[in-house]
């Protein structure tokens, strides 16, 4: 069969350890056959961006602004013990993450991949619940340090102009101390509330939105406050549809969370959102079933796999063992990618390649043909097989060929 013909490139930033791997695999097997593949690519890997200095992490950012549409491998974010593992590094560089999310200051979607013969661990739980990340700052873009010696520390704000100038006493401390500098824009957390209010909308689904305003009066007071005032915009639509916005205190939000049957979206800050989705995702199946799309105020998407780069699998499959290690969500990031990009170039045979795409992985999952992350939590009386994780990709290629004719 003739190949899908694309006329504009994705953004495909490449990752690290087994995600790289698979998304190997993913393009050989299930993508270049079909597909005439157009991207502009960049090498996210960790040791690319020391080589770099970061500057690739920045490159595809603003390629991704261009083009509209991006695709993302997970990839490693170095802490200390990273740092002695790749002793080639010279720098404990920023996570690729907060940096593409800082320059295209979206909002992070995510939302779990459900199949019948998988329940929920939360019972009650009947729909997926989808997490709405904010995407800017906090203590992604936080700055901070460690002090030996009693002292004080102050934080200074000075506006470029000279006019405004103001100066708070963070903590007296009598010893060896860490500090954290954060912070957050006013921009920024609009086009947050936005974009959750008129996902909403475009998904008829009610919004709860979650923070610990009466810990941090200001900090999170902001958050909540402006919440309130972009609703009134959306306040009409949303008694038309009938749905609602709702507010409460994270710790409470968990408990109603747990409580629901599910079925609405949950706009999270940052960090809350980065846990909170991997807690849902598990506890609907696996953290390999979860979705996940960066969307900015201006329409530019990236899709990625909401998990991270599979180290133990890794290391596994560097001894030359098989490795058991669930693509599903990396497959959707790409057909998610794939079906943005044939919508807005107008390409109908490429979004149905898409869905078929999509269609495949059901149908193999439904088949019984499993990695074994999800094999153990199958439903009494269905029958499932382990496979390793190029037989998976293999099953799913097979069943997406006869699709396609």
């Amino acid at each position: 069969m003739e190949k899908i013909k694309m006329t504009t490139p994705l953004v495909e930033m490449d990752g690290d350890e087994m995600t790289r791997i698979l998304w190997a695999m993913i393009k050989e097997k299930l993508i270049l056959p079909f597909v005439d593949l157009k991207t502009e690519y960049y090498d996210l890997g960790l040791l690319h961006r020391n080589e770099t200095k970061d500057q690739v992490t920045v490159d595809a950012a603003n390629a991704t602004k261009k083009y509209g549409v991006a695709v993302k491998c997970a990839t490693i974010t170095p802490n200390k013990q990273r740092m002695e593992e790749y002793p080639q590094l010279t720098e404990m560089w920023k996570s690729p993450n907060g940096t593409i999310r800082a320059i295209l200051d979206g909002t992070v979607f995510r939302t779990p991949i459900c199949i019948d013969a998988i329940k929920p661990v939360v019972k009650n739980w009947k729909k997926p619940i989808t997490i709405a990340r904010h995407a800017y700052g906090d203590v992604y873009k936080s700055v901070d340090f460690v002090t030996e010696k009693p002292g004080e520390c102050t934080m200074t704000f000075k506006s470029d102009d000279g006019s405004e100038e103001k100066t708070v006493t963070v903590q007296k401390t009598d010893g060896p101390t860490v500090w954290q500098g954060a912070h957050n824009k006013d921009k920024s957390i609009r086009s947050f509330a936005r974009s959750c209010f008129q996902y909403a909308v475009d998904t008829r689904q009610d919004l709860w939105f979650s923070t610990k305003d009466t810990i941090a009066k200001v900090y999170d007071g902001e958050f909540k406050k402006i919440f309130e005032e972009e609703f009134e915009s959306y306040r009409a639509k949303f008694d038309e549809l009938g749905i609602t916005y709702f507010y409460t205190l994270i710790d409470d939000a968990v408990a109603r969370v747990i409580r629901s049957e599910g079925g609405y979206i949950w706009a999270c800050k940052n960090y809350d959102g980065d846990v909170m989705s991997d807690m849902v995702s598990t506890a609907f199946g696996s953290l390999a079933m979860m979705t996940s799309v960066l969307v900015s105020p201006d329409g530019t998407t990236e899709y990625e796999a909401a998990h991270g780069t599979v180290t133990k699998h890794y290391y596994r499959h560097l001894k030359g063992e098989k490795t058991s290690t669930n693509s599903m969500a990396t497959i959707f990031a790409w057909s998610g990618a794939l079906r943005k990009r044939g919508e807005l170039d107008g390409l109908a045979e490429l979004v149905d390649y898409a869905g078929k795409l999509e269609e495949a992985c059901f149908d193999t999952l439904n088949a019984g043909i499993m990695t074994k992350d999800l094999v153990g939590l199958v439903e009494p009386g269905f029958q499932a097989r382990a496979v390793n994780s190029e037989e998976f990709l293999d099953a799913i290629a097979e069943r997406l060929a006869e699709k396609l004719g």
